[in-house]
């Protein structure tokens, strides 16, 4: 009876352990490649992430500045006129 006990909290202990992955973060932080490998990967993840992302949301406010510049709002369309022309004039 209490060896049944003691087998099934171990067996508890272990089945959280394997979720949680610690042997494999173990390895990764006793490996300094590993760590070095994964960092710059990530980082360049990152990076490529982040100038796609800019390069699209800029390239979607240009074009809806562009759209209202042709409705013609007076003092709107003047303003936002400016904007477009330096930012193309940056590119």
């Amino acid at each position: 009876m209490f060896n049944k006990k003691i087998n099934k909290k171990i067996d508890n202990i272990n089945e959280k352990i394997d979720k949680s992955r610690i042997v494999e973060i173990s390895y990764i932080i006793g490996n300094k490649k590993e760590i070095i490998k994964r960092n710059l990967l990530a980082g360049i993840s990152r990076g490529i992430g982040i100038g796609i992302g800019i390069t699209l949301i800029s390239s979607a406010i240009v074009y809806l500045l562009q759209k209202i510049i042709k409705l013609n709002i007076p003092v709107l369309g003047e303003y936002i006129a400016d904007i477009v022309a330096i930012v193309k004039g940056n590119l």
